[in-house]
C-alpha cells in the first residue's frame, strides 16, 4: 500500500518553492491558536476576572491565521463565528442581550454553537469583558460559553487542517479535485494574502476613518479592548511572513511591509481615535496607503514569480 500511495503522490504536480513553507506556517499557526483558546477557556472556567492577557494572546494567535479563508476554517461558518466584524446593525449585542436574560440551557455547549455567529467569538467576548454600559445580567455564564465555543472551534480547525493542507500540498493527487495544479494551490494562498491586506486597509482602517467631514472612530475594530491598532500590526506581521514564505527573495515586498510597520510604530494610537482630528486622520491615511502598497508589491513582485494572479476570494461580492 505504501508504494501505491508514494506513486500516486509522485504523479501529483510538484509545488512551487515556498508553498510548503507557507503551509507549514499555517499549520503551526492553527496549533498556536488552538492552544491559546484552550488556555483562555481554562482561565475563564476558573474565574471570569482578569482574562485580558489570555484574551489578547488568543486574539493575536487568531490574527496570525485569520487571512486564511479556505479549508476547515470556513466549515460551519467557523471564521465568522470566531471573529464577526464589522457588525453595523449591532446584531451581536442584541443576540447577547437575549442570551444574558434567557434560558440558561441555551448556553449549553451543544446548543451554543447554534446561535448567531454575531453573538459569538472574539467580538462577542469583547463586549462582555469590556461593556460600554451595564449588562442586564451576570455575564460570567455567557463568557464561559463563549470561550468554550472558541476553544472548540479552534481545536476543530486545527484537527481538520492537515487533511486540507494535503490538498494544497499535492495538487492533482488522487481524489484531489479541489486543486489540480501547483498554480491553483499557489494562487489560492496568494489570494488569501491579498484579501487580508485589502480588508485591513478598507475595513480596519477605512471604517473608523469614515470621511473627512464625518470621521467614525467608534467604528474601529476592538476599540473597547484597546486593540484596534494591535490587530492591524498582527495582520501585517502575519501577512509579511507568509509573503516571504512564498517568495523569500522579494526586496520590494519586504521594504513595503517594513515601511507600513514603521508607520504603525510611530502612530501611537491604540484605538485609532486620532482619526477624529485632521492630523490624526492624515497619519492613518498614510498607513492605509502603505498597506495598499504592500499588497501591490506582492502582486507585482511575488505573483509573477509564482506565475499566478488573483482568484475568487471571500470578499468578492460583499
Amino acid at each position: 500500500m505504501r508504494w501505491i500511495l508514494a506513486a500516486a503522490l509522485l504523479s501529483a504536480t510538484p509545488l512551487h518553492a515556498g508553498v510548503p513553507e507557507a503551509l507549514a506556517r499555517i499549520g503551526k499557526g492553527y496549533q498556536t491558536f488552538a492552544a491559546a483558546t484552550a488556555d483562555l477557556d481554562t482561565a475563564a472556567q476558573a474565574s471570569c476576572e482578569g482574562l485580558k492577557p489570555a484574551f489578547d494572546t488568543a486574539w493575536d494567535a487568531w490574527l496570525h491565521v485569520a487571512q486564511i479563508r479556505i479549508g476547515p476554517v470556513e466549515d460551519d461558518g467557523r471564521a465568522l463565528a470566531i471573529a464577526f466584524w464589522p457588525d453595523p446593525k449591532a446584531l451581536g449585542a442584541k443576540a447577547q442581550r437575549a442570551l444574558l436574560t434567557g434560558d440558561p440551557a441555551a448556553l449549553d455547549p451543544e446548543r451554543f454553537a447554534e446561535h448567531s455567529v454575531a453573538a459569538r467569538g472574539f467580538s462577542g467576548l469583547e463586549r462582555l469583558l469590556f461593556p460600554d454600559a451595564a449588562l442586564p445580567a451576570d455575564p460570567c455564564p455567557l463568557i464561559r460559553a463563549t470561550t468554550h465555543d472558541l476553544a472548540r472551534m479552534a481545536a476543530g480547525v486545527n484537527a481538520d487542517w492537515p487533511a486540507f493542507s494535503d490538498k494544497l500540498a499535492y495538487p492533482g493527487g488522487p481524489g484531489n479535485t479541489t486543486y489540480l495544479t501547483d498554480l491553483e494551490a499557489a494562487q489560492a494562498l496568494l489570494t488569501q494574502l491579498a484579501s487580508a491586506l485589502e480588508f485591513t486597509a478598507d475595513q480596519r482602517l477605512g471604517r473608523p476613518m469614515g470621511t473627512f467631514d464625518q470621521p467614525r472612530p467608534e467604528r474601529a475594530e476592538a476599540r473597547a479592548s484597546g486593540r484596534s491598532l494591535r490587530n492591524v500590526v498582527e495582520v501585517l506581521k502575519a501577512s509579511r511572513d507568509m509573503a516571504l514564505d512564498l517568495h523569500p527573495e522579494a526586496p520590494q515586498t519586504e521594504a513595503a511591509f517594513a515601511r507600513a510597520l514603521a508607520l504603525v510604530d510611530r502612530l501611537d494610537d491604540p484605538t485609532l481615535g486620532s482619526v477624529a482630528t485632521a492630523q490624526g486622520r492624515l497619519k492613518v491615511e498614510i498607513l492605509q496607503n502603505a498597506i495598499r502598497e504592500a499588497r501591490a508589491a506582492i502582486l507585482s513582485e511575488i505573483a509573477p514569480t509564482l506565475g499566478v494572479g488573483l482568484g475568487f476570494n471571500a470578499l468578492d461580492g460583499d
